[in-house]
């Protein structure tokens, strides 16, 4: 399970990230971001798609040059050093990374080879590599469902046991039970001293990280440990079921004593000044608008809630 997120101390510091920043012509794709990530912990990118989570992914593993601002990725330099950083770290895309026309003993074997895993060495990683699909050894990697291509996408990361890991929307499309073993994967890494950093969209994985980064339009709007995260939110927050969802939330913007009102689930978050006086008028505004509540209680928020703030309070989402 995820652990306290302390303070990273000057000796741990496995990432070190100050001021990034990368532009495409007149658009800032990664704006000023600084942060450190300490030796096995799980550091988790949270953001919607184009709020700058795979720029900087690309930057720190010597993909993509910076614009500005420097950052060292276990002790190399990120603008002189990435030959060298590549020789040191798992990186795992968001783009399917496996050859579909090799088996996926062939493609452990491919891997293997790139980074220089041989003999009794290669024997044991193989094993690893290959856990849980031992029985499909001789089958195209093409024909595999999606949870175990990415299951194996991570095996041959790590065949060359290094010591920090990147991982790029790694369960995008996966079902929720390959998720969740997936991160158990993630965990036994991070428990043997692997660095991960992961970045998602899916506020449940979120949950799972040590430390989270949140990202909107290219910048660091948050940063701290899921629990710490939640505590940010003083305001009193209520949920409303209704069969109306999307015109109860419409209906509530710009009310008197609410903040904001947004989907979740098939419920209505809402963000107000006092709980009490909302649980007892909001009901009679919604029902003389024609809108009906099958019931509203306070709730404490979660993460999906507090990204939805501090997304409003930053000026909205990224556009698309």
């Amino acid at each position: 399970m995820p652990g306290t997120g302390c303070r990273v101390s000057e000796t741990d510091k496995v990432v070190e990230v100050r001021g990034l920043t990368r532009r495409f012509g007149e658009f800032t794709a990664v704006d000023r971001v600084t942060f450190d990530v300490a030796e096995g912990e799980i550091f988790g990118f949270l953001g919607p798609n184009g709020a700058g989570k795979t720029t900087t992914i690309r930057m720190l593993t010597g993909l993509l040059e910076p614009t500005e601002g420097e950052g060292r990725v276990t002790g190399f330099d990120i603008r002189t050093g990435s030959e060298s950083i590549k020789q040191h770290i798992g990186y795992m895309s968001q783009l399917f990374s496996l050859y579909g026309d090799l088996t996926v003993e062939e493609n452990v074997t491919f891997f293997a080879g790139l980074y220089g895993v041989g003999g009794a060495r290669l024997e044991e990683r193989r094993v690893l590599a290959m856990s849980g699909l031992e029985e499909h050894r001789r089958q195209l990697t093409a024909e595999l469902p999606l949870g175990w291509k990415q299951r194996l996408a991570l095996g041959c990361a790590v065949l060359h046991e290094p010591p920090v890991l990147f991982l790029d929307e790694p369960t995008s499309g996966v079902d929720p039970i390959s998720r969740r073993n997936f991160w158990d994967l993630i965990y036994s890494l991070a428990d043997a001293g692997t660095t991960v950093l992961v970045s998602t969209h899916y506020m449940e994985e979120a949950e799972y990280c040590h430390r989270l980064a949140l990202m909107n339009r290219g910048r660091l709007i948050a940063l701290d440990t899921p629990a710490k995260l939640r505590a940010l939110m003083t305001e009193p927050l209520l949920e409303i079921t209704t069969g109306e969802g999307p015109q109860v939330a419409q209906a509530l913007q710009g009310e008197p004593g609410v903040h904001e009102a947004a989907m979740f689930g098939r419920a209505v978050h809402v963000v107000v000044d006092d709980a009490e006086a909302a649980t007892r008028e909001l009901p009679a505004r919604l029902a003389a608008r024609g809108l009906s509540v099958g019931g509203i209680r306070p709730v404490q928020p979660s993460l999906e809630d507090i990204f939805v703030a501090l997304v409003r309070r930053e000026g909205g989402a990224v556009a698309g």
